[in-house]
């Protein structure tokens, strides 16, 4: 396996994501697993998990995905992403799984998967797909 520290560097820079607690589990290349707990302040007005949180954390772990199989130091920003939402966050955590459908040098389609943890029970509860673009370091 590669040396995946350049894209663990780039995670921690992340403040959206240090707000909402997330981490990452996994990175393989064009596979990236993230995870995030539904805080209080993640909640919506039922208790579930905001639709909000699913997408940042779908978008986040799929737009990794699309790093992992580029060069070291590049950088890439999502140019859309479609989400449908299937169930209720219920639970504790949210996995979101990223993965790279295609990639490309000019424009990476990718997937994520974003299931609800309950007492150990998974559910899926949103899937997104998107096209991220490559683009040069800062």
């Amino acid at each position: 396996m590669t040396d995946d520290r350049w894209i663990r560097d780039s995670f921690a820079k992340q403040a959206m994501m240090q707000t909402m607690g997330a981490q990452i589990d996994r990175i393989e290349p064009g596979r990236v697993v993230l995870s995030a707990p539904i805080l209080p302040g993640s909640r919506q007005q039922q208790g579930f998990a905001h639709a909000a949180l699913s997408f940042a954390l779908g978008d986040t772990a799929a737009g990794y995905a699309a790093l992992s199989v580029m060069p070291e130091n590049s950088e890439v920003l999502t140019a859309e992403i479609k989400i449908n939402l299937l169930a209720p966050g219920i639970g504790d955590r949210l996995r979101a799984t990223g993965r790279v459908i295609k990639p490309g040098r000019r424009l990476v389609v990718v997937s994520a998967d974003v299931h609800a943890i309950d007492s150990g029970r998974e559910t899926l509860i949103a899937v997104l797909q998107g096209t991220m673009v490559p683009v040069q370091s800062r």
